[in-house]
């Protein structure tokens, strides 16, 4: 097997439960009195996050800690050496207090150790998705200001450009061959690097979120954030040094570079990486994996090819959902095909991981249609629109308190102020509630009250007549109907009730959706100011890169009814 950067001579490298209770108005889980509170309770301990990660390195560093989908090998002891050499290279740029290091590059191993790096050296990482254009990028660098910008080789013309107008004095570009000029600068560097100090309150990192209503924020996140969510899930979902990661997501977002790569870094378990969803390589490599996680996407297209079974499941143990709604069409579908359960999960930029299904089954069942529990040390609260709480069964406004949840919104103290309660709780804009029924083909099926179940967006929210109608609960009728793959509801300007239902629907292949038929359907099952007034088929939704549908183009496409 190869060896990955950086270059060495060395040869003969191998590869290698809390209790749930309720507080007045909300649910919450105690913290595990795990490895997290000890680690925290000694004062004068690096908080910064990478230190976290090098306290549990396992003992022999010459062990696999990524292997890549092309035969590339890089141990323990070459993840130490590669992020001391950028951990140099940085220091030796002189850059100010909490600088900012931009990165927008395709996923690598060297792009995973650059984000370390970044922590190891006390500066702030800023992670930007791949297919941003430069209007995109000229706004980020300009609301950042980041000190360091780093780019794929075919992009440096442009990017370059935005950077100097910006005022950012250093540019470099790393591509997905461990070529570019980062390499080359830091491979002269000393591989030997002492971890910069830093507090649970530092910055680590800057997530710009999607910008679907209005210009994007840049959510702050501390060390304590990101390190507390990694010691909760490490606890929650039984991480283990001999598990194996199949890692297929992007890491310039959530669900890649921190649940599932900080995960594996604290666990010292091994992962192999693939730059994205690859049939032959999931067949490939999932046989040797025991942990895989996904968007939704993912577990629809296994699902397609005939020769994924319970015997490529052989040795996984567990299966992640997030980033965007599961069916429950899939969940049922994949258990059946594979005898896995698929654990879905809840998150978002501001707080990282905040409720999930349980993996432990003296917890409680995975629940299709809902994304479980609280954390541990999560707090969660739905309430109504004057802030009281809802009675299980009522959707409300989802509301969040934690370690995990974030600083605040770069250079916005207003926008920060409005997203957050008077006593503290952050609003996470998602609409949801806890215990009531899931619908299934098999009919309504109760949802423990401790189970939160998301039903959509706030901005989502459709107002029809007066009356508050949830995307989300007409979609899942939708979905249970025979021809439907998958659906999409919406609200678009009506002259009389201020908003009108629409239904966007994909059909299954070879089936025949007749709009008259759907619409008289739903009439018989839910209240006729939810049932769409209108119902488009077409191919496919749109998404971003995370799978989530981008509603606000189906607005638009949609917006004469």
């Amino acid at each position: 097997m190869r060896k990955g950067w950086p270059p060495s001579s060395r040869t003969g490298h191998r590869s290698s439960v809390g209790s749930r209770a309720r507080c007045q108005h909300c649910f919450h889980t105690p913290l595990f009195s795990s490895f997290s509170l000890a680690f925290r309770s000694i004062p004068d301990m690096n908080a910064n996050l990478f230190a976290l990660f090098e306290s549990r390195f396992p003992a022999d560093r010459t062990a696999c800690c990524i292997e890549t989908h092309d035969g590339l090998y890089y141990s323990w002891d070459d993840l130490d050496r590669a992020t001391a050499k950028l951990a140099n290279l940085l220091a030796s740029l002189h850059l100010p207090e909490g600088a900012r290091v931009a990165v927008q590059v395709e996923k690598s191993p060297e792009a995973l150790f650059l984000y370390l790096a970044t922590l190891r050296a006390g500066y702030v990482y800023l992670p930007l998705n791949t297919a941003y254009q430069e209007a995109e990028i000229d706004y980020f660098v300009g609301n950042a200001e980041p000190s360091v910008v780093v780019c794929s080789s075919k992009n440096f013309g442009w990017v370059s450009k935005v950077a100097f107008r910006h005022g950012v004095n250093h540019v470099f570009t790393l591509d997905d061959d461990r070529s570019g000029s980062l390499l080359s600068r830091a491979a002269g560097k000393p591989d030997a690097f002492e971890t910069v100090a830093r507090q649970d309150d530092d910055l680590a990192a800057i997530l710009y979120t999607s910008g679907t209503t209005g210009r994007s924020k840049g959510a702050m996140l501390t060390h304590r954030n990101l390190a507390s969510n990694a010691q909760t899930l490490h606890e929650f979902w039984g991480w283990r040094s001999d598990d194996v990661l199949l890692h297929m997501l992007p890491i310039f977002h959530v669900h890649g570079l921190f649940v599932a790569s900080h995960g594996a870094l604290l666990a010292g378990a091994k992962m192999i990486w693939a730059p994205r969803l690859d049939m032959a390589q999931v067949l490939k490599f999932l046989p040797r994996c025991t942990v895989m996680m996904g968007v939704p996407t993912y577990y629809v297209r296994m699902l397609q090819e005939p020769r994924f079974d319970d015997d490529t499941c052989r040795r996984m143990r567990l299966f992640v959902s997030g980033s965007a709604p599961l069916l429950l069409e899939t969940f049922d579908a994949f258990r059946e095909r594979t005898g896995h359960t698929i654990l879905e999960r809840y998150g978002m930029s501001e707080t990282v991981m905040l409720v999930s299904n349980p993996y432990d089954a003296a917890l409680g069942e995975r629940i299709g249609g809902t994304v479980g529990m609280p954390l541990p040390g999560v707090s969660v609260r739905v309430v109504d629109g004057e802030g009281q709480p809802c009675t299980p069964g009522e959707i409300g406004n989802v509301e969040v308190k934690g370690p995990n949840v974030f600083k605040g919104y770069w250079r916005m103290p207003e926008k920060t102020r409005e997203e957050f309660t008077e006593d503290g709780w952050f609003k996470t804009g998602d609409v949801g509630r806890f215990g009531g029924a899931i619908a299934s083909q098999a009919g309504e099926r109760a949802v423990p009250d401790n189970y939160l179940t998301i039903v959509g967006r706030s901005k989502d929210l459709i107002i029809s007549g007066g009356y508050n109608v949830y995307p989300k609960e007409i979609e899942s009728f939708i979905d249970e109907m025979p021809g439907v793959a998958e659906s999409a509801v919406i609200g678009v300007p009506h002259a009389d009730f201020g908003e009108a239902v629409v239904a966007v629907v994909v059909r299954k292949p070879g089936a025949d959706i007749d709009e008259a038929a759907l619409i008289g359907t739903l009439k018989g099952r839910i209240a006729n100011f939810k049932v769409p007034k209108r119902v488009h088929v077409v191919d496919e939704l749109p998404r971003n890169t995370m799978g989530k549908v981008q509603k606000n183009v189906l607005r638009e496409q949609f917006a004469v009814l």
